[in-house]
């Protein structure tokens, strides 16, 4: 069961980690990044952060370059979260593909349908 604590760091986590991201990605035309659920260890030592990518064509390409880019992240969270957490957690990122499922079962229910319909 999650403290309070660790609720409120993984939502702060995650607006910030959101805005990071959107920054970044204004200089990349057509491509969005957002946050879906940051889970934190009960230390604040480690960050599990789940992105959303889209177009989910570019995705494994751009969490790369997110993951080649991690020490300037973790940087740039510092400065913004530094004066209200004491250490700024290791960052871990994983694609979010709970969307991209949805879609998926969503066409093989649309199948089943027309396929009972006939």
């Amino acid at each position: 069961m999650e403290s309070t604590r660790l609720q409120k760091v993984e939502r702060l986590l995650q607006k910030d980690l959101g805005e990071i991201f959107q920054a970044q990605t204004r200089m990349m035309p057509g491509v969005l990044v957002s946050v879906t659920k940051v889970r934190i260890s009960p230390d604040l030592g480690l960050a599990k952060s789940y992105l959303s990518i889209f177009p989910s064509e570019r995705s494994d390409e751009i969490l790369k370059n997110i993951n080649n880019s991690k020490k300037s992240v973790r940087y740039e969270l510092g400065q913004r979260i530094g004066k209200q957490v004491r250490r700024i957690p290791e960052l871990a990122f994983f694609i979010d593909d709970s969307i991209d499922y949805l879609e998926k079962i969503d066409s093989l229910l649309n199948q089943t349908k027309e396929k009972s319909e006939q």
